[in-house]
């Protein structure tokens, strides 16, 4: 049921997973549900505004020293903040400062924004998630307990299994498909308490599974084309976001992105 909310304004904070990645615009940069969210948002309300300060690659730490502070600063009456991923999937993680610095961010922002929304964040099927698995479910829980003692909203997306579909990843193996964004976006309208427009966790058709072939052939290619890279990254300190500026760092009148509508859902 719809609750009539207002809102007039809405900050996203984070990595890649709000930035956008995978869901790629015909100019080369990235839509992704965050601003499919501020688009459908804008729609019901003149003079909208929004802000996009995630990006790829950001550690918690990072996202509480660059992101967090500005955020509070504009003060909007939604802001979504999804971290700590990019730490739990290092082959070194310290969970306890994981831990203390996402309570550090949702304890700045809550008092600072209308509604501040968390995510239980989607996990694809496969050998990575399973390695993973018990960090990311310590992490999922430590949302859940920094929501209730902080009256934050929590949009569970890990507990869909649709979307741990390897069909709604990209060739990467670590972000979202348009697709998957699109649902995303559905599930936080749902979550802002707003009449749903589809049902996000449905699944998806029965697909033929590719031969013994094909499978290794794809895995070869996500190796050499993704994965290394991804490893080459960790050993020397680097991160795909370094010297990126945020996509979206003011809280402006929110203007559609090129190439797509004001997110229309399969809109290319």
């Amino acid at each position: 049921m719809e609750t009539h909310a207002t809102y007039t304004s809405f900050v996203a904070v984070g990595d890649s997973f709000t930035e956008g990645m995978s869901d790629r615009l015909p100019d080369g940069s990235y839509r992704g549900w965050a601003d499919v969210l501020a688009g459908r948002l804008a729609a019901r309300e003149p003079g909208f505004r929004y802000a996009n300060l995630a990006v790829r690659g950001k550690l918690i730490g990072q996202i509480v020293s660059e992101q967090v502070g500005p955020a509070a600063e504009m003060r909007a009456d939604v802001v979504t903040l999804v971290g700590g991923l990019n730490d739990a999937l290092r082959p070194r993680c310290d969970m306890g400062r994981v831990r203390g610095l996402l309570e550090e961010a949702v304890a700045r922002l809550a008092p600072a924004c209308g509604t501040l929304v968390l995510m239980r964040s989607p996990g694809r099927r496969g050998p990575v998630m399973e390695r993973f698995r018990p960090r990311m479910e310590e992490l999922i829980a430590h949302v859940d307990a920094l929501a209730a003692a902080y009256g934050a909203q929590v949009v569970d997306l890990y507990g869909a299994p649709v979307l741990g579909d390897p069909r709604l990843w990209d060739a990467d193996r670590l972000h979202l498909t348009g697709e998957g964004h699109r649902r995303v976006a559905e599930a936080v309208w749902q979550t802002l308490g707003l009449a749903p427009e589809e049902d996000w966790r449905a699944g998806l058709p029965p697909e033929a599974l590719p031969g013994w072939s094909v499978r290794r052939a794809a895995d070869l290619r996500f190796a050499r084309q993704h994965l290394g890279p991804w490893i080459g990254r960790r050993l020397t300190g680097r991160s795909s976001g370094d010297g990126l500026p945020a996509k979206r760092p003011g809280l402006l009148p929110y203007e559609p992105p090129p190439g797509r509508g004001a997110g229309v859902p399969g809109g290319a």
